[in-house]
């Protein structure tokens, strides 16, 4: 996807701080109110900007311990992994899940108010689900977090193409 300078400012700036007012995003991205509003408007609807959301301090919401669990599913058939993904995601402890390659089909990772809560995720969430063939959990002991993505620069072939 294209990108301009101006995108990526818009971008960054958002990134940094969602709640910018638009007369406050123009003046920082160096535009008019009117092209500033135009221009997230498209990153919108092309899809750049999925969304805003506040950041939660995870302490402060009493879910302070962090693990990420790997588990295998068997069998590995398409139906039993989305069903898996779908009940996963739901569940209130999940913070993030990813479904990956290797040997394990998923990384979930979970927030939770202590280490018995960890152990009650895997054995009484985890181990109760039949398709679930094998659990792998790693304590984090802490969980540094990007807070701005770049766009990608142009691929080479993209740039020669006129892209």
């Amino acid at each position: 996807m294209d990108l301009d300078a101006l995108d990526r400012a818009l971008l960054r700036e958002l990134q940094n701080d969602a709640r910018r007012t638009n007369r406050d995003l123009a003046a920082r991205t160096g535009v008019s109110p009117s092209t500033s509003l135009e221009r997230v408007r498209l990153l919108r609807e092309r899809g750049v900007i999925t969304g805003y959301h506040a950041a939660v301090d995870l302490e402060a919401v009493g879910r302070p311990v962090q693990a990420l669990i790997s588990v295998r599913i068997r069998p590995p058939a398409r139906p039993v992994i989305e069903g898996f993904r779908e009940w996963a995601a739901q569940l209130p402890e999940v913070i993030g899940l990813f479904v990956t390659s290797g040997a394990h089909d998923f990384l979930i990772h979970i927030a939770v108010p202590d280490v018995n809560g960890v152990y009650a995720f895997v054995i009484d969430r985890l181990t109760e689900r039949r398709e679930v063939a094998d659990v792998q959990t790693t304590m984090a002991y802490e969980h540094v977090r990007t807070r701005r993505v770049e766009p990608a620069a142009d691929r080479p072939r993209d740039r020669e193409r006129g892209r």
